[in-house]
Formats: C-alpha cells, sequence, structure tokens
C-alpha cells in the first residue's frame, strides 16, 4: 500500500475515533446539563418555599422537658433513636413521658413492654426499652395525625382510642378519654379488683388506664401539645390582620378554658379566655376594639366587619361554627388551613380546618374586620 493509501486509512480511523468520543461526549454534555438543571429548579424551590414561609407554615419544634436527673441520664439515647426514627423534635415530650412512666428509673423507663410483646416484664435492658419505646410513640403520633394530646393518652389506653375518637368526631377531649375508660372497664372480668390509679376517677367508674394521663405529662413539659405547633410559627399577612393572628401564639399549650373569663384585664393578662374573650383580646392586641371587655361575645362578633367567601379566606379573618348554637364558637384564620382559639377541651390552641369536630359544625361564616 502507498503512503498516500496509508495516510487516508489512518486519517478515517481517527476520524472514527473522534466521532465515537464526540458521541459520547455529547451524551455527557447533556447529562451534565440535565443535573445542572436539576440542581438550580431545586434551589430554586427552595428559596421559594422559603419565601412562602410566611404563608402559615408550622413547624414543630418541640418544648422543653423539666424532668429529673434520672431521666436525664437516659436523653442521649431518646435522641439517639428519636433521630433515627425521624422524631427528633419530640425528644422533649418523650422525655416527659418517661417521667410520668417510671421517673426513669429501672430497666424499662419507657414502660415499653406492653406495646413491644403484649407482657409486662418482658423488656429488661434500657437500651431496648428506650428504642422500642420512640418507635411506638412515632407510631401512636403517625396514627393520631400528629395530635399530642390523642397522642399522649393513647400511649397509655393503647391504639384502639384513637379509633374510638375517630368514631366520634376525631377531635381528643376529656370526657371522651373518660367515656372511653368507663368502656373498657364494662370489658373487665372483675372491675371491683381492678385498680384505679386516680381515685377522683373511682366514682366515675373509669379506672382503666389513666384519665388524667395527658396533664400528668403535661406538668413536666414545656410548651405546646396542639397540632404540630408549639415550635414555630410563621403566620402570614401584615400589619394589624397579622399581629391578631400571632399574638396569641405565647398562650398555646398554656392556658385552660374560661367560660366567661378575659372580661377584665387582670383576667386577659393571665390568660383566662373562652372563645370570644380571646378574640377580642386578640385584636385589641392588634390596635382593633372589637367590643367593650366585659361584654364580648360571639353574639357581638358576629356583627363585625364584612362576611366574605371560605374561598376568600385571608390571615386575621374570623371564623364561627354552629356549636351549641348558632355562630356558638369563634376563632381566628392563621394560614394553611389552620386557626387559633380557646377550646374548652383544650385552651389556647391551634386546629386544623380539616378537622372533623370543627368541618361538621361550620357553615362558612368568616368575616373581615381588618381590610
Amino acid at each position: 500500500m502507498s503512503n498516500s493509501g496509508k495516510a487516508v486509512k489512518v486519517t478515517l480511523q481517527g476520524l472514527s475515533v473522534l466521532l465515537f468520543w464526540k458521541k459520547y461526549l455529547i451524551v455527557l454534555w447533556l447529562l451534565l446539563a440535565a443535573f445542572l438543571i436539576t440542581v438550580m429548579i431545586g434551589v430554586l424551590a427552595m428559596i421559594m418555599a422559603g419565601g412562602n414561609s410566611s404563608t402559615g407554615e408550622i413547624t414543630f419544634t418541640g418544648g422543653t422537658a423539666n424532668v429529673s436527673a434520672e431521666v436525664l441520664q437516659h436523653q442521649p439515647l431518646v435522641e439517639k433513636y428519636a433521630t433515627q426514627y425521624g422524631i427528633s423534635e419530640y425528644v422533649g415530650i418523650m422525655l416527659a413521658l418517661m417521667q410520668q412512666e417510671s421517673g426513669g428509673r429501672g430497666n424499662d423507663p419507657m414502660q415499653s413492654s406492653e406495646s413491644f410483646c403484649g407482657s409486662i416484664g418482658c423488656i429488661s435492658d434500657i437500651e431496648t426499652s428506650i428504642d422500642k419505646g420512640v418507635l411506638h410513640f412515632k407510631s401512636v403520633l403517625e396514627k393520631a395525625n400528629y395530635d399530642l394530646n390523642l397522642t399522649l393518652q393513647s400511649y397509655n389506653f393503647g391504639g384502639g382510642f384513637i379509633d374510638w375518637i375517630n368514631d366520634r368526631g376525631g377531635k381528643y377531649t376529656k370526657e371522651l378519654a373518660i367515656e372511653f375508660s368507663q368502656y373498657m372497664m364494662t370489658k373487665v372480668s372483675d372491675p371491683w379488683n381492678y385498680t384505679c390509679i386516680r381515685q377522683e376517677a373511682k366514682p366515675l367508674g373509669a379506672c382503666y388506664g389513666d384519665i388524667m394521663y395527658v396533664e400528668a405529662v403535661m406538668k413536666y413539659y414545656t410548651g405546646s401539645l396542639d397540632g404540630g405547633p408549639g415550635g414555630t410559627i410563621e403566620v402570614g399577612g401584615s400589619g394589624a390582620a397579622k399581629k391578631a393572628a400571632e399574638v396569641g401564639m405565647k398562650w398555646v399549650g398554656k392556658t385552660t378554658y374560661h367560660w366567661g373569663g378575659g372580661r377584665n384585664e387582670a383576667s386577659a393578662a393571665r390568660g383566662e379566655f373562652d372563645c370570644s374573650s380571646f378574640v377580642r383580646w386578640a385584636y385589641a392586641e392588634a390596635g382593633v376594639n372589637l367590643a367593650p371587655i366585659h361584654s364580648v361575645n360571639t353574639d357581638v362578633l358576629k356583627h363585625k366587619g364584612v362576611k366574605v367567601s371560605v374561598s376568600d379566606i385571608k390571615v386575621g379573618d374570623m371564623i364561627f361554627w354552629d356549636t351549641y348554637k348558632p355562630n356558638g364558637h369563634v376563632g381566628i384564620y392563621i394560614g394553611d388551613g389552620k386557626w387559633i382559639g380557646s377550646q374548652d377541651s383544650t385552651g389556647v390552641a391551634i386546629v386544623e380546618m380539616s378537622n372533623t369536630y370543627w368541618t361538621a359544625h361550620f357553615s362558612g361564616h368568616v368575616r373581615r374586620v381588618i381590610q
């Protein structure tokens, strides 16, 4: 073969190699471009999410456990398994729960034996107790749709209590806890030999479990139990509407309901609210006087401002429910499908608009005081 023929052959081989690598370089470039576009979209989404956090997103950041040294020694293990199971923000409430269950003493500090293996005393190892206890807490929490009042009472009563609540409107109340305990006592073969944890429960025939378990745990916990909140809550809107919606956050989980409370400055300063006095106080804190402090009620508030469609609801709007009478209960919309108000079962709390109890009593009455 002549030298020129060889040169042509080499050149063609070189072109083939170049074309081969060019094809793969194009593919690699396209993959790299796709990756960069995906990253950019993700970054933009995060930026937009951050920018939209003021629409009312609620993040549970937990509270503070006020517990003994015996319980605190187990905190590292609680944190370890809470992190492993993705519920690290609930460490404080689980430490408070441990304080109530065992005071941190013994080899089963979270009293996990019954939920783990169906019998008392089957766990004799502290780490196993905490591992299984945290996992069980997560399971109950998820089944209770992150309602911590319901989660705590169910930790004591058992998961059947959640079904009981769901069959009765889906909203935890102390009255339903008593009713459940009474019902379960009818299933005990010899109730007279059944030990009653609370003496005040004995006349009620409610000796199954601890009907005051939520309150008992709360003695060791500073923070909210409602709706995931109790941590950081960003409220959208602006000006007085935003102020009226968010000012009551300081009372969440720290008050009890007071019928007729909040009708003077001293009572309001102590957080002694019923639904209408709470709403009046919140608006007053925002610089809006809805009614005289001593005479406010829902019959007064239902005429304030202008009625708006629920589809146009905004942060700061008043919402009314037909409970014991038409427009018998009132709260303030805080965004993201949630509202804040003072309820007889919880005191000041944050509630989902989708809560089955409240949707059953909602006629669509929403009023806007602040335009």
